[in-house]
Formats: structure tokens, C-alpha cells, sequence
């Protein structure tokens, strides 16, 4: 007659067979996870060179201008259309940033949102 193994080992085994089939299942989303740290980090980048002195370092903002880790996620349209064409006292940054670089400076800002 086998040995049967304790309840307790085969709860470790069934734990480890689950977390290696997670492991393989988030793979994806690591990759991803890179690309859009990438992003970030250009986007950062961006921020710092051209949008820091108005917006603030580290994006927080010294009251004069808008804050814009208030920005939500479904505000992407409208943060497109400021940065390329320009509001109120922003000037327009079409022709100055890259389609690519607002989309960095998009990353990087939602990154630091009060809204994920």
C-alpha cells in the first residue's frame, strides 16, 4: 500500500502547481508592465524639460497653474487638445512635442494621479 502524503504537503504542492500556472498566466502583463514603465519613465523625462517650470516639480503644482494629477483617465481627449493647441496661458505645444511624447507625458502623469 503507497504512503499518502500529509494533508499539509499536498496543500504546498497544490500551491506551488497554482502559483507556477499564475507565474506562466501573468507573463503578458509583466511585459506590458515594462513597456509602460518605459513610457513613464520618457515620459518623466518630457515633463521635467518642458512642463516642470509652469506645472511644477514632480507635477505638484505651485497653484498657479492647473494640477494635473487631477486628471482622470477618461480626460485624455481633452489633455490632448490643451497641450497641442494651447489654453488659457499654456501655449501650444503642437509641432514642439511629438505625437510620442505627450503620450509619455500622458503616462507619466497618470502614473502619478490621485485617480488611478
Amino acid at each position: 500500500m503507497p504512503i499518502q502524503p500529509k494533508p499539509a504537503i499536498r496543500r504546498v504542492h497544490a500551491c506551488a502547481g497554482a502559483m507556477i500556472v499564475l507565474g506562466a498566466t501573468l507573463s503578458p502583463i509583466t511585459t506590458a508592465s515594462a513597456q509602460d514603465q518605459a513610457k513613464i519613465e520618457a515620459g518623466e523625462n518630457v515633463f521635467n524639460t518642458n512642463c516642470a517650470i509652469c506645472h511644477g516639480d514632480q507635477l505638484v503644482s505651485t497653484g498657479q497653474t492647473f494640477d494635473l494629477r487631477r486628471l482622470k483617465d477618461s480626460d485624455r481627449a481633452r489633455f490632448d487638445n490643451s497641450v497641442r493647441n494651447g489654453k488659457n496661458q499654456m501655449p501650444p505645444w503642437k509641432g514642439k512635442l511629438t505625437d510620442e511624447e505627450i503620450d509619455q507625458v500622458w503616462h507619466y502623469i497618470r502614473a502619478n494621479a490621485y485617480q488611478k
